[in-house]
C-alpha cells in the first residue's frame, strides 16, 4: 500500500501547482463542477420547485466539502435542457460565491443530447489544463431524452476529462429513463443513479451527490478504486413515514 493510498478520502494529498499552457502554475488545482439540470415541461411545479430548492440546500455542503480539501478550489457552473440546451449561469463561481439562481420557466422537451454536447468542449484540453482534478457533472433528469441523446455522451466521452469525470445521477419521480442515467454514469453495475420519488429525498440526494462529487474528485488518484467505493454507498431515501403526501411527486 502506498503513501497515497494510507490517506483518508477526503483529504487533499499534497500536489505541486497546475501547470498551465504557457507557464505559470496556481496554488490550488481547480475541481470543475457542472450541474446539467432537466428543464423540460414535466418538471413544471413540484418538481422544479423541489429541485431548485435541493440545489440551495447543496450548496453550503458543497462548501464545507471544499474547505475539507484545501488543495483545490471548486467552481460551479450550471446549464439547463429542454428543446435545447443553455448555459443556466453565465461563467464559472468559485463555490464561495456561487448562488443558486431558481429555474422558474420549465418547458418543452428533454434534449438531453444537447445538454452534452453543449457540455463536451468544456472537457477539452484548452480550456482545461492538462493536469488539474477530475471534473463533476451531476445530471438530473425527470423523464426520457427526446433526441439522440447518445452521440452527446459520445461526444462528451471522446473528449480529455470526458472519460475521466466523475458523472453522478438524480432522477426525479417514477416515469424517468434510469438505465439512459446509468450509461451517463459509465453502466458500473456498482454505481448507479439515484431516484428520488419525493422532495426531502431529492434534498438528500443533491446534498450527497454533490459533496460526494467534490470529495471523489479531491481524493488522491491511487486511491481510484477507493472512489469507487463512495460512490457506491449511496444514501437511502427518506423513511415513507417522515414524508408529507404533498412532497411525493
Amino acid at each position: 500500500m502506498t503513501q497515497d493510498d494510507d490517506q483518508r478520502i477526503g483529504e487533499a494529498p499534497e500536489e505541486p501547482s497546475v501547470e498551465l499552457p504557457g507557464g505559470g502554475g496556481i496554488s490550488h488545482r481547480p475541481i470543475q463542477f457542472f450541474f446539467v439540470v432537466d428543464a423540460s415541461g414535466s418538471m413544471a411545479g413540484r418538481k422544479i420547485d423541489s429541485l431548485n430548492h435541493a440545489i440551495r440546500e447543496a450548496v453550503p455542503a458543497m462548501r464545507k466539502a471544499a474547505d475539507a480539501n484545501p488543495g483545490v478550489r471548486v467552481e460551479v457552473r450550471a446549464l439547463r435542457f429542454s428543446d435545447g440546451a443553455q448555459w443556466h449561469l453565465p461563467g464559472a463561481a468559485d463555490v464561495n460565491d456561487f448562488e443558486w439562481v431558481d429555474i422558474a420557466d420549465p418547458g418543452g422537451l428533454t434534449a438531453l443530447g444537447e445538454a452534452l454536447r453543449l457540455l463536451a468542449p468544456e472537457l477539452d484540453v484548452p480550456p482545461l489544463p492538462e493536469k488539474t482534478k477530475p471534473p463533476v457533472i451531476v445530471l438530473v433528469s425527470d423523464g426520457h431524452p427526446t433526441d439522440q441523446w447518445k452521440s452527446g455522451l459520445a461526444e462528451l466521452l471522446a473528449k480529455p476529462w470526458g472519460q475521466k469525470s466523475i458523472r453522478l445521477a438524480v432522477g426525479v419521480g417514477e416515469d424517468v429513463d434510469m438505465e439512459a442515467l446509468h450509461e451517463f454514469m459509465g453502466g458500473n453495475p456498482e454505481i448507479k443513479p439515484l431516484q428520488a420519488t419525493d422532495a426531502p429525498t431529492l434534498i438528500r440526494y443533491m446534498k450527497w451527490a454533490s459533496t460526494v462529487g467534490v470529495t471523489s474528485s479531491s481524493a488522491p488518484r491511487a486511491a481510484a478504486e477507493a472512489v469507487d467505493l463512495i460512490l457506491a454507498v449511496a444514501p437511502a431515501p427518506v423513511p415513507a413515514d417522515q414524508v408529507k403526501p404533498e412532497d411525493v411527486f
